[in-house]
Formats: C-alpha cells, sequence, structure tokens
C-alpha cells in the first residue's frame, strides 16, 4: 500500500494551521446555488421531495410543503409529531438534487442553523447519481454534517466498500468531528479534490480524507458524479429514540452553493 500515514498527518496540520487552499490557487467559479428566495415550495427545477422510504433516515419524509418550505429567504426542514391516530409517530422533511444537478470535484457551501431535539437528525450530505461501483455503500456516501441530539459538535463522514465492508475506518479515519456556533447560522461546507475531501466549518479544514493509490474505487468511489441532500430526520437506530416534548424541531437553510475550479 502506498499510502503514508505520515505523509496525511503532515497534510492535515498543513491545514488545520493554514487554508488548504493554499496548494490549489485556481480561481473559483459559481457553478450552482440556490439562495432559497422565493417563498413556497423549493424550486422544482433544483430540487425534488424525498418520499418516505424504509431506512431510518426517510423513514418519516412526508415529500410535499408541510415539512419542506421556503419563506422570508430561508429553507426549513422540520420534524414534528403527529396525532396519535395516524399510521405514523412523525414527520420530517427532505429534498435532493438528484437527476437535477450532480457535480464531481470542486467546493459545496451550505450556510445553516440546527435545531436540537432528543432524536434530533439533521443532515446536509451527497449521493452518487449513477452508482458506478453498485449500490450502497460501494458507491460511496459523502456526509459533510450530521448532527444528534443536543451534541456541541457535529460529525463529518465518508462511507465505501472500504469503510463499510472492509471495516477499514482508522487509516485513515473515515469521520471526524467538529464544534459549531450552537443557536447560529454556519457554513457546513467541503473542497473535493481527485485526490482527497476536505471538509470545514465556516472556513477553517476540520477533516480531512485521501485517496490512497492502489486502492481504486474500493477505497476511492469519489471519482464521479453526486447530488445533493439536505433533511430533517427523527429517530433511528444511530440518533436513538425521539423525545415528543422536544419538538418540533428543525434546519434552516440560507442558501445552498457549488463552485467549481477553473482550468
Amino acid at each position: 500500500m502506498l499510502f503514508n500515514i505520515h505523509s496525511y498527518l503532515l497534510l492535515l496540520l498543513l491545514c488545520l494551521n493554514t487554508s488548504c487552499s493554499e496548494g490549489d490557487k485556481e480561481e473559483r467559479s459559481l457553478v450552482w446555488s440556490d439562495e432559497f428566495n422565493t417563498d413556497g415550495i423549493p424550486d422544482p427545477e433544483k430540487w425534488s421531495f424525498v418520499t418516505a422510504g424504509t431506512v431510518d433516515w426517510n423513514r418519516y419524509c412526508t415529500g410535499d410543503e408541510t415539512t419542506a418550505f421556503v419563506k422570508n429567504g430561508v429553507l426549513t426542514l422540520k420534524g414534528f409529531a403527529v396525532d396519535r391516530l395516524d399510521k405514523v409517530s412523525f414527520k420530517t422533511g427532505g429534498i435532493r438534487s438528484q437527476g437535477k444537478f450532480s457535480f464531481r470535484y470542486g467546493k459545496m457551501e451550505v450556510r445553516a442553523k440546527l435545531g436540537k431535539a432528543k432524536g434530533s437528525w439533521p443532515a446536509i450530505w451527497l449521493m452518487p447519481q449513477e452508482n458506478h461501483y453498485g449500490g450502497w455503500p460501494y458507491s460511496g456516501e459523502i456526509d459533510v454534517m450530521e448532527h444528534l441530539n443536543f451534541d456541541a459538535f457535529v460529525y463529518q463522514t465518508v462511507h465505501s466498500e472500504y469503510v463499510d465492508v472492509l471495516k477499514k475506518k482508522s487509516n485513515p479515519a473515515a469521520h471526524g468531528t467538529a464544534v459549531f456556533r450552537e443557536g447560529e447560522f454556519n457554513t457546513f461546507g467541503f473542497e473535493w479534490y481527485p485526490d482527497r475531501l476536505e471538509f470545514n466549518i465556516n472556513g477553517s479544514v476540520s477533516f480531512i480524507y485521501p485517496k490512497i493509490e492502489g486502492e481504486k474505487g474500493v477505497q476511492w468511489p469519489f471519482d464521479q458524479e453526486f447530488y445533493i441532500i439536505l433533511n430533517q430526520a427523527l429517530g433511528g437506530n444511530w440518533v436513538g429514540e425521539v423525545n415528543k416534548n422536544d419538538l418540533p424541531v428543525e434546519m434552516q437553510v440560507d442558501w445552498v452553493r457549488v463552485f467549481a475550479l477553473k482550468k
């Protein structure tokens, strides 16, 4: 294996103490964005509602504007309890750009404010548009931000065959945690290069995941286009039970911006 842990640690230290963009001076141009300036449903030219599924994150998604809506320049993704006579206990909101916008390499930033509740699980993440290496986790997943319950920090994680099937989660580390400004809008983002994923919060590098030469798609399925998902989930194996007394809870999103590296 050609990966050198010492080289990775040196890169991480350099990025944390400077700005890793110092090594990549190409000027960035805005290629796609949503400022959420039009009240109502999220722009259907850019987003689709997430509908209810069978996994924890989308189990309660309503797929409509009751849980995902734009008002006064902010997208709100909401989670709340419903009447006991309903078929489900909760309703949650999510949107995704699947089939409408996807990208490979560049920079993405999302300015968002996180709510807190027992069982709350808001996330900003990306999934592959075409699944070139097979179904999850073989084609990868990029989690820019996941927040649990009342934590004062967020998780930033990658998923792949290398991480989730072969269980190689520590060399290099497959996730990091980082503090954020609680109760305020924060900018969660990452810069995506052919040889690394570089996560950041409010402009400061917080976690780096490097490509290991020779492992190919097993470790690095991040050479294909991914689309964006924004959602506010409730409950599940990871986050735990929901306290209805803490609800409703919501993630508010001011804007989403994607930049490309100029050639």
